[in-house]
């Protein structure tokens, strides 16, 4: 502790020799979950209790072993309420004397009692996310060791506060989990700096000072430190305690989320000519603005926020993050094309809100409320705190005061008195200030309101997800109204990041309170879910028209500009032709000259293709932002799958087909491989090759259809042997083939009528072992699976894929999945233990169906409704929906509805078909 002490006040010496008209600040704590230091610490209950011994400062104690852990729905009786004593001694430089000192905790949960040197530093502070700070001038010993003592009691003695904070849907912590340190300033001192910066170049701003000061000088500097207009200069009238300044700029930089122009603006504050105080902020010039039954606007074009809601969390350290976790995490919420988030349920770290003005991300902050709310006074007190830390971002473009119920209407107009932007405050889930906010909604919800009434629509939560549900599923219908209304402000999806926590007391298990916590988009160590990249596609700010790569492509996409700065020649574009084949696939490549096409336009972009390009099986088109950020790339098919069927069809062989016939079966020997077909159903009972059985068997079984295959025959076809049933429209109106070729291949081909007008999937059902796979490639669009309703963010390809047994939102993480529907299939290649063989098709648009997806842990099934075909392996014409943790798939909008198909008295022409072709032969 000796040596900690005198290397402390050693770097603070020279800090405050080359600093000493600047704020100076020294960390007591470290500054994040990445950088602590120990204090000596004592917890009162649960783990580890009753003993002293050190923790890492900033910290959540659940996450070092002690006290107890509490998701918000715990019951009172069962609640920890345990408290927290920190004890840690620092030298003050001698040379701080004659500053004031403070010293200043950026969160602590949940009240906070300080004393310094056995004197309280001032009244208990109640409310765990804000930035609270003391006067210590008077307690300190300059030059000489000091001794800090907090107490942090985890349950506030204010209910109102655990009303707001700790009775909500998400995990509760204990302990001082943002930095602490100390700041030495100047007795004449700015004490609040408030500022606004418009797009008009009007600069305005009011400055709060301490002391007796008599000018203010203000100078802009740009990113590369050049000075950028005039210094502004504003005499302070004597006993003024606060001045204000506005002056014009001319063309300055805008910010926004496409282009986060930033200035610094450096403020001296003098007297008698000399600088006693000097203060730098950071600027954004912009222009948010509200227009009833209209939009929300920024810098005169309305925005549609394409956005999500974020918890301080990280399953390590809890509600301690760092400014890596922030950069991290702005950066894969921008890689989803996301332009905004929303501060959940409280406001966050101030590195975040730093990257979000620097990297470019509208926020909403939020004064924290989950169902309850804070007192008046304790909320005034905490609004103003949130203000204080808060108020310059230009990424703040909107304030939440609490959500879904847990608003303090006598707060509301605080708001505009402490902001000098007036930014508009909303009411999450309630219809407020002009905004409709509903959470969860239907997509077709309303008796006038929503997309039926005149308020501004955005849903600040909405396509709640948990297990594959949500998120991508759904969005695509949402986001097409949205788009479309101009009412719609877009909305914010629940949630980033599933709520996981490591469980000290459970040997590190990664625990997300049952179906509680795993809401995410990407996993707690920000594993990204198939999701993240179907939102990546449908929020991209470029948009695809639908385009066939037919003989007669002349190389123009019709796209559209769906950013609003942005004109899409900043863009860059490249393409490449492949050819898809194992291992090596053949490729060219090339750049694409970028449109101009100005934001909400439509535009063409031509891709110059060489000669013979139809020679490739698929064509991939990547867009860049300005800033060099892959948008996506989208993949057109070049090659059919009937094409590539003729490519992998082999009918020739050394001997024609064998048939045998006896009392109960159709058997068949072809290149070494023997089959077996059920004489009366039809159905293939068994494949051996050289002796060795091959696992699939049983099938094909139609789901949602009836298997009336009826009177089959056996017939040599020259060469081949065919199986078919007879057609009759009462009885076996569904008609199975089976051909063999000498080859040893097996040709399918299936017609048959769903047996219902609406219909969750149709296709057709086999048996397979699942302890028998391995693994699969396949031909298709990968590599996540896909619902109804989650078609996007895919590319076609060539994939491979290993078994695993992955639920989504559950340990261990692991995406992307194994089980479930894949589309767009042209062959797959089944990897066995002992037997290998490959499937592929003539037909377009079939799904592939691998084995049923596990139930997760407490997932509400029924509300989500993932259904799934009997048997182990299918393959698909149509295939099921999922919903949300709140909304069934069918209220998701029209591609989560069931499919329709009419039967039209059982035409033949009008069956669906389902043609497949089964190669046993391993080559």
């Amino acid at each position: 502790m000796k040596k900690t002490i005198v290397l402390f006040f050693y770097l603070v010496m020279l800090f405050c020799s080359a600093n000493a008209q600047q704020t100076e600040k020294v960390y007591l704590s470290g500054t994040g979950n990445d950088n602590t230091k120990n204090w000596d610490f004592f917890c009162t209950k649960g783990m580890n209790a009753g003993k002293w011994t050190t923790i890492p400062v900033p910290s959540n104690w659940e996450l070092q072993g002690f006290g107890k852990y509490d998701y918000g729905f715990a019951k009172d009786s069962v609640r920890g309420k345990e408290e927290g004593f920190y004890k840690y001694k620092f030298i003050v430089p001698a040379n701080w004397k004659n500053k004031l000192t403070n010293i200043v905790f950026e969160g602590a949960m949940t009240d906070t009692e300080v004393k310094i040197n056995g004197q309280p530093a001032g009244e208990i502070h109640q409310g765990a996310f804000y930035v609270f700070r003391y006067n210590i001038s008077k307690l300190l010993k300059y030059g000489a060791e000091n001794l800090l003592e907090v107490k942090v009691a985890k349950h506030s003695a204010n209910q109102s506060v655990n009303e707001a904070e700790r009775k909500a849907d998400f995990w509760i912590f204990g302990g001082i989990f943002r930095p602490v340190y100390l700041e030495a300033l100047p007795q004449t001192h700015f004490d609040r700096v408030q500022l606004y910066a418009q797009a008009n170049g009007l600069f305005t701003g009011k400055l709060t000072v301490a002391g007796i000061a008599d000018r203010v000088e203000i100078q802009l500097l740009a990113k590369d430190g050049s000075k950028f207009g005039e210094k502004i200069t504003v005499a302070i009238k004597p006993g003024a305690r606060s001045v204000e300044f506005s002056k014009q700029f001319v063309h300055p930089k805008l910010w926004s989320s496409e282009f986060p122009n930033l200035y610094t603006a450096k403020f001296n504050l003098t007297k008698g000519g000399k600088i006693v105080h000097t203060q730098s902020k950071k600027i954004g010039f912009r222009t948010i603005e509200v227009k009833e039954r209209d939009g929300v606007y920024v810098n005169g074009v309305k925005i549609k926020f394409k956005g999500v809601n974020r918890h301080s969390f990280y399953p390590s350290s809890g509600r301690t993050t760092s400014k890596m976790i922030s950069i991290a995490d702005v950066l894969l919420i921008k890689e989803m094309n996301m332009n905004a988030v929303r501060m959940s349920h409280y406001p966050p770290d101030g590195h975040f809100l730093d990257v979000c003005d620097s990297l470019g991300l509208y926020v909403l902050d939020e004064l924290a409320g989950w169902h309850g709310n804070y007192d008046t006074p304790t909320g005034t007190k905490l609004l103003e705190e949130m203000m204080m830390n808060d108020e310059n971002h230009p990424s703040i473009v909107l304030w939440a005061n609490g959500n879904e119920g847990g608003h303090n209407r006598d707060l509301d107009p605080l708001f505009s008195q402490q902001d000098i932007q007036k930014r508009v405050v909303v009411h999450p889930w309630e219809v407020f200030g002009g905004f409709e906010t509903t959470h969860y909604r239907e997509f077709d919800y309303g008796i006038g309101n929503y997309d039926h009434g005149h308020n501004i629509v955005m849903p600040t939560e909405f396509l709640h997800g948990m297990f594959d549900g949500g998120h991508g599923a759904g969005l695509e219908d949402y986001w097409n109204a949205m788009w479309q209304n101009p009412l719609s402000a877009g909305g914010f999806l629940w949630d980033f990041a599933d709520q996981g926590v490591v469980r000290t007391d459970k040997n590190g298990e990664i625990d997300t309170d049952g179906n509680r916590g795993p809401d995410g988009i990407v996993g707690p160590y920000r594993q990204k879910e198939g999701s993240f990249y179907t939102i990546k596609e449908v929020w991209s700010p470029i948009f695809f028209e639908k385009r066939e790569m037919t003989p007669a492509f002349d190389g123009k996409f019709t796209i559209e500009n769906r950013y609003a700065f942005t004109n899409l020649n900043q863009c860059t574009f490249s393409w490449r032709l492949e050819e898809l084949k194992n291992p090596i696939s053949n490729f060219e490549k090339g750049t694409i000259r970028a449109p101009s096409i100005k934001p909400f336009e439509k535009g063409i972009l031509k891709v110059d293709l060489p000669t013979g390009w139809r020679n490739y099986d698929v064509l991939y088109v990547t867009a860049k932002s300005p800033s060099g950020v892959k948008i996506f790339t989208w993949s057109f098919p070049i090659l059919l799958p009937k094409t590539q069927a003729e490519r992998l069809l082999k009918k020739e062989g050394e001997l024609p087909v064998q048939l045998n016939e006896t009392g109960t079966a159709f058997e068949t020997e072809a290149n070494g491989i023997h089959f077996v077909f059920n004489k009366i159903t039809g159905l293939l009972e068994k494949v051996s090759k050289e002796n060795a059985i091959v696992p699939l068997n049983n099938g094909p079984i139609l789901q949602e259809g009836v298997n009336n295959f009826k009177e089959f025959k056996a017939v040599k076809d020259g060469e081949n042997v065919v199986i078919s049933s007879t057609f009759n429209r009462k009885e076996s109106y569904n008609t199975l083939k089976w051909t063999v070729f000498p080859s040893g291949i097996l040709k399918m081909e299936v017609n048959y009528f769903p047996s219902a007008y609406f219909t969750t999937f149709v296709g057709l059902n086999f048996s397979y072992p699942e302890t028998e796979i391995k693994g699969v490639e396949y031909m298709g669009n990968g590599p996540n699976r896909v619902w109804k309703n989650r078609m996007k963010g895919n590319s076609f390809g060539v994939w491979k894929k290993d078994y695993n047994t992955s639920a989504t939102g559950e340990i261990p993480f692991e995406y992307p999945e194994f089980k479930g529907y894949y589309a767009n299939l042209y062959w797959v290649k089944f990897v066995g233990k002992s037997q290998s063989f490959k499937v592929f098709t003539d037909r377009e648009d079939v799904f592939l169906r691998l084995f049923t997806p596990k139930k997760s842990r407490d997932t509400e099934w029924d509300n989500m409704s993932p259904t799934f075909p009997t048997g182990d392996i299918s393959f698909m014409n149509g295939i099921s929906a999922i919903g949300t943790k709140t909304q069934k798939p069918e209220t998701t909008g029209p591609m989560g509805m069931k499919h329709i198909f009419y039967d039209f008295e059982k035409e033949p022409a009008r069956a669906l078909n389902m043609t497949l072709y089964f190669d046993f032969t391993g080559k």
